[in-house]
């Protein structure tokens, strides 16, 4: 069944309410060469000024940017707001991706870690992102890849794939396709354009449960559900490939 935006923007509320954190929770514990996710997305990240962390999420961002950046995180969930108030991070703003309440070209950087396939409708979103920054300022994100992936990465990704009775797939994927026109069309120009396969080690006995509960999986029926943690639990101290894609682009 094809979910409209609505759907998707009603689904992503009740996972958010529902699993705060959780997504900071699996990627914290994945890497690649001694880094996570949030480290390479960071090294993109320039030093000083401005940043906003858009969909920030619990803000696990703010522990690994450079020295003396000034923070801000934006989410519209309050539940993820709130793991992020415990953590004892810069302010935070409860606001919708496509009408952020800051002044035109106040921001240096911005940060969206694994939320553009997710920020509906996208044009509108990547608008906003270009009007808050200044000319010159960066869009640094990561999104989820399809590779790259290790020769042994394949079995588990089609076992889980066959478990689960579908690909992965988020609202923007048609524009994630096509992202260098999208972000053109904002008044973006894409700078780089990265992929890394990360690996999560499924060394405890709730790390199956934990990744697949981070999925997001609308429709997702209960037998799915169970043929899936099946196969994550008989792949126990394996690692499982996580790959991501690493954007930069600058506001022309």
């Amino acid at each position: 069944m094809t979910r409209t935006a609505a759907d998707w923007a009603a689904y992503l509320d009740v996972f958010h309410q529902a699993h705060p954190g959780i997504t900071e929770a699996v990627l914290r514990r994945a890497h690649a060469d001694g880094t996570t996710p949030y480290q390479w997305l960071a090294e993109t990240v320039p030093a000083g000024g401005v940043l906003l962390d858009l969909a920030c999420g619990s803000a696990p961002m703010c522990a690994v940017l450079p020295p003396a950046v000034r923070y801000l995180g934006v989410d519209r969930s309050s539940a993820e707001l709130a793991a992020a108030r415990t953590a004892d991070v810069g302010p935070l703003l409860r606001a919708d991706a496509t009408a952020l309440p800051l002044a035109s070209g106040s921001i240096d950087t911005v940060v969206c870690s694994m939320a553009l396939m997710l920020l509906t409708p996208l044009p509108r979103a990547l608008r906003e992102i270009r009007r808050v920054l200044r000319r010159g300022g960066l869009l640094v994100a990561t999104v989820p890849a399809t590779g790259p992936l290790r020769a042994g990465d394949y079995a588990l990704a089609a076992a889980l794939l066959l478990a689960i009775r579908r690909t992965l797939r988020y609202p923007n994927d048609r524009a994630m396709r096509h992202l260098p026109a999208a972000l053109a069309r904002a008044g973006l120009e894409l700078r780089s354009d990265e992929r890394r396969c990360f690996t999560l080690p499924l060394t405890r006995p709730d790390d199956g449960s934990l990744l697949l509960d981070s999925l997001y999986l609308p429709g997702l029926t209960p037998t799915a559900h169970r043929r899936a943690l099946r196969v994550l639990r008989a792949a126990h101290r394996t690692e499982v490939p996580i790959p991501l894609r690493r954007i930069t682009a600058r506001a022309r």
